[in-house]
């Protein structure tokens, strides 16, 4: 059996192959799109009906290439396709990635459709991003899915990674994480207001999360720190890009920027 074949979507043969829609119509596309997806899990894709989306959909039944399959302009491809779904009516794989695996490229892909674990981890992202979507509708300019497309980049990277494992894991983890915390898709605690050195142009803002491990965000004038949670032995020590906290009872030593001096921080009454 193909490989493509083992993630058919699971609907009755009626409704992709046009026993009820007429082939090659707007409708019959959407038909078959709904069983054979094109589409990542990011919403990108060829549009229906087009000779790349056809590509795509033999390349889905492993037939590209084939010298028995019609042109893709004919209609005559509509009605083969549709013969070739009636009688393949798998169901697709359970447990994989939100993505298809069919058109998986590259070792990172490839071993996290291989994986169920990594698979996991893709749904809970993919989970993820739709709700952070919902919350950056507004948003302006639009961030939410270049950052996503670059994430996908650099987690495609970790071919280069001595632990390749390990580094996807990693990647999957900390974008999850700054996801849940960037558009507040957790339960947060805040504000809390410290005041540092005494001053009272100092002011740090911070809201805590309950992402897994727990973060922060806090705010300093017009600059902001995604700060992760790093395992301590008193008090609570959070870490990000450049900037660090590390708080207990109520007072906090704040680094803010690469090669600040440390703040010593007290939370305002």
């Amino acid at each position: 059996m193909r490989p493509a074949l083992l993630f058919l979507l699971s609907l009755p043969a009626a409704a992709a192959t046009g026993a009820t829609t007429a082939a090659c119509t707007p409708a019959w596309f959407d038909a078959v799109e709904a069983r054979l997806p094109t589409r990542d899990g990011q919403g990108h894709g060829p549009d229906r009906g087009s000779d790349e989306w056809r590509s795509a959909i033999e390349f889905r039944l492993g037939v590209r290439g084939e010298p028995t399959v019609p042109p893709r302009a004919s209609e005559a491809w509509c009605t083969w396709i549709a013969q070739r779904l009636d009688a393949m009516p798998e169901a697709p794989a359970a447990g994989g990635p939100a993505f298809d695996c069919a058109l998986a490229r590259g070792r990172v892909e490839e071993t996290i459709c291989r994986e169920p674990d990594l698979a996991s981890l893709d749904r809970q992202l993919s989970g993820v991003y739709r709700a952070a979507l919902k919350k950056a509708a507004n948003e302006h300019p639009p961030q939410l899915k270049a950052t996503q497309r670059g994430w996908i980049k650099g987690r495609n990277d970790c071919w280069k990674a001595d632990d390749l494992r390990q580094c996807i894991v990693d990647s999957y983890r900390q974008r999850i994480l700054e996801l849940q915390a960037r558009y507040r898709l957790v339960p947060l605690t805040g504000p809390v207001f410290y005041r540092c050195d005494d001053a009272p142009d100092s002011e740090l803002v911070v809201h805590y999360l309950a992402t897994d491990p727990p973060s922060l965000i806090a705010e300093r004038g017009d600059t902001t720190s995604l700060m992760v949670r790093q395992p301590s032995g008193s008090g609570a020590r959070y870490q990000g890009g450049n900037e660090s906290l590390w708080e207990h009872q109520g007072e906090a030593t704040v680094q803010w920027g690469f090669g600040a001096e440390a703040m010593h921080c007290r939370v305002a009454r």
